[in-house]
């Protein structure tokens, strides 16, 4: 058990029945009255995020998540198999379940999948990938602006802001967090 006053970023917990991770929090001592602790909690299963305030001595829960390695096989329409890195052991999971977590990811590439109580909720690519350029517009001499970008898209189908000088066929680093160019490889 856990007491919201123990809350840290990245805590995960169960509430109601549901699996929950503190996004931000804050204690919060009053001149007058009990203190407090005002948390941003996202619902890991559905990714909706709500602001709630707790008292310190409430307990939950906490939650235990397994991070299994695992290898991107391939997608058969709805569903994208993976496999199991130590045991071969393959094993399909939907779009619901992953949902934007393939953006970025290759075939034959290794994610974590996780899992709460024998049940996959998500997936995790790495933080950074290498990915071919296979489409974009060329760059103009003179459009040398500060900081000028041009949209692209990567070998996995995903669209991204890169600067001017990259062309088709250059490889790139791309920051699977938020979607950046970070440089070429």
């Amino acid at each position: 058990m856990i007491s919201a006053g123990d809350f840290r970023n990245g805590l995960t917990f169960e509430m109601d029945g549901q699996l929950c991770q503190v996004i931000e929090f804050q204690h919060v001592k009053p001149g007058k009255g009990a203190a407090f602790v005002r948390a941003k909690i996202k619902n890991i299963i559905t990714g909706s995020t709500t602001e709630k305030t707790f008292n310190p001595n409430d307990k939950y829960e906490k939650a235990r998540i397994e991070k299994r390695d695992m290898q991107y096989l391939y997608s058969d329409g709805e569903l994208f198999f993976f496999m199991d890195t130590e045991t071969y052991e393959q094993q399909p999971l939907n779009k619901n379940q992953l949902g934007d977590a393939l953006k970025y990811v290759k075939e034959n590439d290794t994610v974590e999948v996780l899992s709460y109580k024998d049940k996959v909720f998500g997936v995790e690519p790495p933080f950074f990938v290498i990915l071919e350029i296979t489409d974009t517009e060329p760059g103009y001499k003179g459009d040398t602006a500060q900081g000028a970008n041009k949209p692209a898209t990567v070998e996995t189908g995903a669209v991204i802001k890169v600067p001017l000088f990259i062309n088709i066929g250059d490889k790139v680093r791309v920051d699977t967090r938020s979607g950046e160019y970070m440089e070429r490889a």
